[in-house]
């Protein structure tokens, strides 16, 4: 179904594979006629090109890149636009879209959300932004229908920016990076490796783009084959596969831990370019004659069945026939990881309760998002539903068409007509079911999601307060099918439908009515709306030259995601107010971490003000006096902070929210073995925090206090390894390395924070 390379390859004329051995440059020669270096062929990757094309620096190694859109939502653009704004934001310097898809229902906080909006709107007024309104379209489905073009690069605030189906080369991270982009600054990274994706043969009846992305992500998550490089898609088996097919699958790609994807383009790309009346953003793009890739996936289409991603993480795979068939000993499996997944708390959690007569009862369907809410999945689900009825009894089953475009076409053609007829709900464009935000099942339930994640809380869990439910992700199709069995799962194989592949036919007066586009028309005479909850950064002091530190946390599952730094969910409304989110970092994961960060960042308030310290901290007073039985340092110039340890934090959204929840409640650094993205730890660093990594055991424990001597001096000098010391076990020695930084991204840690770096 799958094989991963175990070396590089040479990919030659599209289709023949060479694998990187000591005879491989004859064997390309043989095959062309030329001797090509490595080197060279590396440059013949469409990544290669896409990404020198946009490169500002001159070094094709060490990268500086400029995008040609930025791309937000209402959960990430009211802090991108607050902190531009405070380091001297006059205008957009490229299209920047804000859309309002995230924190559309106007419930949690009273006002606060619609607050938002208006904020975002007077902002695109004031500095010439494209403004969405909530209900008119998810992020990434307005950016394929309106942003994307071939052969350029989109930069966006959430993690799943990926258009490379469509040609555009699009990433996903944090606000930070799209603030410098905004202050005409630059994306600064070293060339990324570049892996093929070869697609071959074509899909089976029943199996959709979630299938063949799950598959892929089952193959690739947990070795870390793909992390932070470029998915690049090449082979005959793309031909086979629709442009929606093809959207469906890149967008998953995030959920490998890859920087971008981009894929070949062909006939059907360029008449979606031309369906969505925009035919001069076509541009065909494939690897030249030959292409050197870091490592291969080799996929076979016709292999892949529908597949099924358990709890709690897309990588979490198996068949729908094999967890049908082995129904008892797999979710035996699931219930034992999930167990670490949720910290072996005290919720009671089951699967196998979900058993009814040998078979899997779940509670609740979705199909939703920039994964789900595609035309053609939803058509394809209206086929197999058509004429059936999905019961009165627990399961439900919602729909969200991705954009107004698309539902008004689904209008249309009959398949919302059809699909209410069976029970089916049908809701407006939001992304809510992706983080906890629009149909939460009950307490123990179990929901088939069409949709980008499954992690803990995703679905609405508050484990604190004793509720826990489940999310698998599955594609629509056999949602579907599951849906006509009365929940009972089912993978859409065993299903005996006819697809009608109804043709789409894109309606742009929608937006054309509804959308502000003050693109070049950037207004500076118009006032932004503020409403109460929306706050401005605290101040932030720049590095100190010697710091203490003290652990507040202390996390050893092997990976940690946003989702457990910063909770989505209901919080989401309070992405606007620093102070008022920072409440609710880690409370779903470690609930007493708020408290200890604020009781050593009293000390810190004390030192700034010039007040006694000890007296706001009396810890320190032992503290103090160990390390000057070492050292001597100057109290009132040392800052005091927190810091936590993780195993691998940083998987999954690219909310910049993470780190900076920490910064305001005092943290001043991670300490981990590892950092699951490159976006997580760009978040710590644009908000002035140190990404420390640590080999070996752990020499302290959550409590303890840190002394690091000449911190600022071993930034500033470019130092690779930094001596600590643990304060409360006699200054025992460790060491502590920081990764490799960019000159900005030191002066940016120097610094304090990304304001402070751009104010001076």
């Amino acid at each position: 179904m799958i094989k991963l390379y175990e070396r590089g390859i040479y990919l030659v004329n599209g289709s023949e594979i060479i694998e990187d051995h000591n005879d491989s440059s004859a064997a390309v020669k043989a095959k062309t006629g030329t001797m090509i270096s490595k080197e060279t062929a590396k440059q013949g990757t469409m990544a290669y090109g896409i990404l020198n094309s946009h490169n500002t620096s001159g070094d094709n190694k060490k990268l500086k890149i400029k995008f040609d859109k930025l791309t937000s939502h209402d959960i990430t653009f009211v802090g991108i636009i607050q902190t531009a704004r405070a380091s001297g934001l006059e205008k957009f310097p490229v299209p920047y879209v804000l859309t309002n898809c995230h924190n559309s229902l106007c419930a949690v906080g009273g006002t606060i959300n619609e607050d938002d909006h208006m904020f975002g709107l007077s902002c695109a007024k004031k500095y010439g932004g494209i403004y969405v309104p909530p209900h008119q379209a998810v992020i990434h489905q307005y950016a394929r229908e309106m942003l994307a073009a071939g052969g350029n690069m989109v930069l966006g605030s959430d993690s799943h920016t990926r258009y490379g189906a469509l040609g555009t080369m699009a990433i996903g991270e944090g606000g930070p990076e799209i603030v410098k982009q905004l202050l005409k600054k630059t994306y600064d990274i070293n060339m990324p490796e570049v892996v093929a994706v070869y697609l071959t043969g074509t899909p089976r009846k029943g199996v959709g783009p979630q299938d063949v992305a799950l598959a892929i992500i089952g193959a690739v998550f947990a070795n870390g084959y793909v992390n932070n490089k470029v998915m690049e898609f090449v082979g005959d088996g793309i031909r086979n596969l629709s442009v929606d097919f093809r959207i469906g699958v890149d967008v998953m790609t995030t959920e490998t831990t890859c920087l971008s994807s981009i894929w070949e383009t062909d006939q059907p790309v360029k008449e979606f370019y031309e369906q969505h009346r925009r035919a001069d953003d076509y541009k065909e793009l494939k690897p030249q004659q030959v292409a050197y890739y870091d490592g291969m996936i080799y996929v076979d289409l016709s292999e892949i069945k529908p597949m099924i991603a358990m709890p709690f993480h897309p990588s979490n795979v198996y068949t729908i026939d094999e967890l049908n068939s082995n129904l008892y000993d797999i979710l035996d499996e699931v219930e034992k990881k999930a167990l670490v997944s949720l910290d072996n708390s005290k919720v009671t959690y089951s699967l196998k309760d979900k058993v009814r007569n040998g078979k899997l009862y779940v509670e609740q369907g979705t199909i939703a998002g920039c994964a789900g809410g595609g035309f053609e999945n939803i058509c394809d689900a209206t086929d197999i539903l058509e004429g059936k009825y999905i019961g009165s009894d627990e399961f439900s089953l919602s729909v969200y068409p991705a954009s107004q475009p698309i539902f008004l076409e689904l209008v249309k053609n009959g398949s919302i007509a059809k699909l209410m007829a069976t029970g089916a709900t049908i809701r407006t464009a939001f992304c809510g079911p992706c983080f906890g935000a629009g149909d939460v099942p009950a307490n123990n339930g179990l929901s088939i999601r069409h949709t980008t994640r499954n992690f803990p809380n995703r679905e609405g869990s508050k484990i604190t307060s004793g509720q826990v439910a489940s999310v698998a992700l599955m594609d629509a199709r056999s949602i579907a099918a599951t849906a006509a069995n009365k929940g009972y799962l089912t993978s859409a194989e065993n299903m005996d439908v006819t697809f009608t592949k109804p043709k789409y036919f894109f309606d742009s007066s929608i937006y054309d009515n509804r959308v502000y586009n003050g693109i070049g028309n950037a207004d500076n005479s118009v006032d932004i709306k503020f409403g109460p909850g929306i706050v401005d950064w605290p101040a932030m002091t720049p590095l100190s030259e010697d710091m203490i530190l003290k652990v507040v946390a202390e996390i050893h599952d092997p990976v940690t995601t946003t989702d457990e730094l910063i909770p989505s969910g209901e919080t989401s409304s309070y992405r606007s107010n620093p102070l008022g989110l920072a409440e609710f970092t880690l409370s779903r994961k470690d609930p007493g971490y708020v408290g200890r960060a604020k009781e050593i960042q009293k000390a810190e308030k004390a030192r700034i003000a010039g007040e006694d310290i000890v007296a706001a901290n009396k810890e320190l007073e032992e503290v103090y006096g160990k390390i000057a039985d070492i050292f001597t340092i100057d109290t009132k110039a040392t800052q005091i902070g927190s810091t936590i340890f993780a195993v691998k934090p940083g998987d999954g959204s690219a909310r910049e929210q993470a780190a900076s929840c920490q910064k305001v409640l005092g943290g001043f650094a991670n300490i981990a073995n590892d950092y699951a993205t490159k976006r997580y730890r760009s978040n710590l660093i644009n908000w002035g925090m140190l990404p420390f990594l640590l080999k070996g055991e752990l020499p302290f424990a959550n409590g303890d206090y840190i002394f690091v001597k000449d911190l600022r001096k071993a930034v500033a000098e470019k130092i690779t390894e930094i001596k600590a010391y643990v304060v409360n076990k006699d200054m025992k020695e460790f060491t502590l390395q920081l990764g490799e930084l960019t000159d900005d991204e030191r002066e940016i840690i120097l610094s304090g924070c990304l304001i402070n770096y751009y104010r001076r």
